[in-house]
């Protein structure tokens, strides 16, 4: 099922966004219909945060939404996968919380965090990482396939001199002699820390160093050793009114420090989670994967990703569908020139720009056959999280798409495109937008 094909350097970008923005929804859907089976062959991704949950509370709408994708038997009807740029626990973690909380059954199959696609990085899971984040950092890492892994609070332990901001955690009496540990070869950032300036200072000098903290920094050590960053999330939604600081802005301070003292731009080896492309490509892999558990024969031919971040989630599935169509375009015109060459849709442009190395996630490789991807991913954003109707983000013209005046949230490698922030359809809930997915693929509401 899984088969690792080699990555092309860049994607080339096709579809427009005038035709996802003529789609946005205008109608809600009867809140009191549940959803039957029909001959349709998709698969849905849900985001958590703002969508399903605000911080530890259930959005009402998602409970009495997942009771009718189930049958009696507790069987789901589709494909479901949930994709969140949460990395600060397991895959099992997180899927008994929300087994708790929507009253039915997910496994761990079912869920993609934002470091999920870190299991295909092979050439790093030898080396001597260093990882940021908190929760269980250090056996997520190994359970992600890295063999040596070094914590923040490992390096400090080691190093007791380095992290000195807060007073009460400086050496109180004799200086205490540093311990040593092996060169870090590479950095794993998981997600926001607690303690931002003990992160932002550690990872600082083990970057000035080429890894080893306890050498005088030097920005002649320039490129640095590789740095992977899971989840650009700038904010994200919890219970407070207002969203949260996320992992992004976190990555912005470190962005922020690192040119400060030396003048270079930090540069990182793979940006992955949304909206990277490598992401949409790993869940659509989990997607075909519960297909198969459900016992269809018939290939999953479309996506549907409900999010409530326009810069995240609908960037990102928009994103994803313009590379699925540019390689139904390559593939329809190597067929019309009989097995001849037509446009390679990574490496040539037709009607956008290539997709950069790290919009592309840095992936090692792309997961399935070409024959195998879907025809199309939309985007569906809900309006009970990161996004509000009030904040009037989107134009209520869907013909236009938003303005470059809008404030871009996205990370610093990733180009300001709005088209790709331009939803397929609006939403107020995640049961409004189920309901809506089952009337466009044809499935009858019960």
């Amino acid at each position: 099922m899984q088969r690792l094909g080699s990555v092309k350097s860049v994607w080339q970008l096709l579809k427009s966004s005038g035709e996802r923005a003529a789609k946005q929804a205008h109608t809600s859907p009867s809140t009191s219909r549940g959803y039957s089976h029909g001959p349709g062959s998709f698969g849905l991704l849900f985001d958590i945060d703002g969508v399903l949950v605000r911080g530890r509370t259930l959005i009402p709408a998602a409970k009495q939404c997942f009771r009718n994708l189930v049958d009696r038997n507790g069987e789901y009807k589709v494909p479901v996968v949930f994709v969140t740029n949460a990395g600060n626990c397991m895959r099992q973690t997180k899927a008994e919380h929300l087994s708790h909380l929507l009253e039915v059954e997910v496994s761990p199959d079912q869920v993609m965090l934002s470091h999920s696609p870190l299991r295909m990085f092979n050439q790093f899971h030898k080396m001597c990482v260093l990882v940021s984040g908190q929760g269980p950092v250090e056996e997520v890492a190994h359970n992600l396939g890295f063999q040596d892994v070094v914590t923040i609070d490992m390096l400090r332990d080691a190093y007791p001199l380095l992290d000195v901001v807060d007073h009460n955690r400086r050496p109180k009496c004799s200086i205490p002699p540093t311990k040593g540990l092996r060169p870090i070869d590479a950095i794993i950032l998981f997600g926001e820390p607690i303690r931002w300036e003990t992160n932002l200072q550690v990872i600082v000098d083990v970057l000035l160093t080429n890894g080893n903290p306890d050498d005088a920094w030097s920005s002649i050590q320039y490129p640095h050793i590789p740095v992977l960053a899971c989840n650009m999330d700038l904010l994200w939604m919890a219970e407070a009114k207002n969203p949260r600081f996320g992992h992004g802005m976190f990555l912005v301070c470190l962005e922020s420090l690192y040119k400060k003292v030396t003048g270079y731009e930090l540069k990182y080896e793979a940006l992955i989670g949304k909206p990277s492309v490598v992401t949409y490509n790993y869940a659509e892999l989990l997607v075909r994967q519960q297909a198969e558990k459900l016992g269809w024969t018939m290939p999953v031919k479309r996506l549907y990703a409900i999010g409530d971040n326009p810069m995240a989630d609908i960037y990102g599935a928009n994103l994803y569908n313009r590379y699925l169509q540019a390689s139904l375009s390559a593939k329809a015109q190597k067929q019309a020139k009989s097995g001849g060459v037509g446009v390679d849709p990574f490496t040539e442009t037709v009607n956008g720009p290539k997709l950069t190395a790290t919009e592309l996630g840095g992936a090692s490789g792309v997961y399935g056959a070409e024959e195998d991807l879907p025809e199309g991913c939309s985007s569906i954003l809900v309006c009970t999280g990161v996004y509000s109707r009030d904040q009037q983000e989107l134009p209520s013209d869907t013909t236009q798409t938003i303005t470059e005046q809008h404030i871009f949230h996205g990370h610093r490698d990733f180009r300001f495109d709005p088209s790709l922030m331009q939803p397929s359809f609006v939403v107020q809930d995640v049961k409004e937008a189920v309901e809506l997915v089952f009337q466009q693929e044809g499935w009858p509401l019960e």
